[in-house]
């Protein structure tokens, strides 16, 4: 199966590379990025540590605002699916609940990340054509500057105990509401992206990569020119069956009133989305 290439963060073409693989398959790779490794490795370790444990219990969701964990019964199904994924996960925002002895780390990781992030979306302005750029209506960068919105999402796949729903993936094939995701390379690979012929991509799984991909977002406030693609994450197979995964998506969002398209607002295409998944 193919491989996404992933991109040099170092390389002085970098930016136009990245965005180049964003436009060809919704998804760009970076290695040698400023993300520090230990931290993110740190993280996965403790998190581990907590969906293993009981108290994850005593952060249950809460409905209105959505930070605190969800119990696999709660996970989400992708649009159009019946059947949930096999996961459970953690939503974090600065302002939302959060173990205290973990918060630290999420939040170094949080504000890193979105820095690197207002950075990937200054490339994608940069390398807009310019029929496509004038379609922004503001900055790309500035879209997120101060948003509360934007989430990072602890993700943990539990190993696969044969008795689940037999349709049922880790994460069905989907697409996301934000601008960009920024993921480093999950404890497990599984994860794929839909190419344009139809064939499902391995993406970069190695420890240290970046991966970053296009949201719904994006795609309207470029006028589709940028794609906000199909992916998914596959379950795994013989001994990697017992196996957990951990992910630590950051989904970027923009202020409620930053102004998408002639149809849309950030706020209104948020709220649209969220009651199409019957989250609220």
């Amino acid at each position: 199966m193919a491989k996404l290439a992933a991109i040099d963060y170092n390389d002085k073409h970098a930016s136009e590379l990245f965005v180049a693989s964003l436009r060809e398959t919704g998804f760009g790779v970076l290695k040698n990025h400023p993300i520090n490794r230990e931290l993110v490795e740190s993280i996965y370790q403790n998190w581990q540590v907590f969906f293993d444990g009981d108290s994850k219990d005593q952060y249950l969701y809460h409905k209105g605002p959505q930070d605190g964990f969800f119990p696999a019964k709660f996970a989400e199904s992708a649009k159009g699916q019946s059947v949930q994924d096999i996961k459970e996960y953690f939503h974090y925002y600065p302002w939302g609940q959060c173990p205290a002895e973990l918060k630290a780390q999420l939040s170094q990781y949080y504000q890193e990340a979105t820095t690197l992030a207002t950075q990937l979306l200054n490339w994608v302005e940069q390398h807009s054509p310019t029929e496509v750029s004038a379609r922004y209506h503001q900055p790309l960068g500035s879209m997120i500057e101060n948003s509360e919105q934007s989430l990072l999402r602890v993700l943990h796949y539990p190993p696969i105990l044969g008795d689940e729903e037999p349709s049922a993936i880790r994460a069905a094939a989907h697409e996301d509401i934000n601008l960009l995701t920024v993921l480093p390379a999950a404890s497990e690979p599984g994860l794929q992206v839909l190419a344009k012929n139809g064939d499902w991509l391995d993406v970069p799984c190695e420890f240290g990569n970046l991966i970053i991909n296009i949201g719904d977002m994006l795609q309207e406030a470029s006028g589709q020119y940028f794609p906000s693609t199909t992916h998914r994450v596959v379950n795994p197979d013989g001994a990697d069956m017992k196996k957990s995964r951990i992910s630590l998506p950051l989904f970027l969002h923009p202020n409620p009133e930053v102004v998408l398209s002639d149809k849309y607002t950030a706020g209104s295409y948020l709220n649209e989305r969220l009651k199409e998944l019957g989250v609220i």
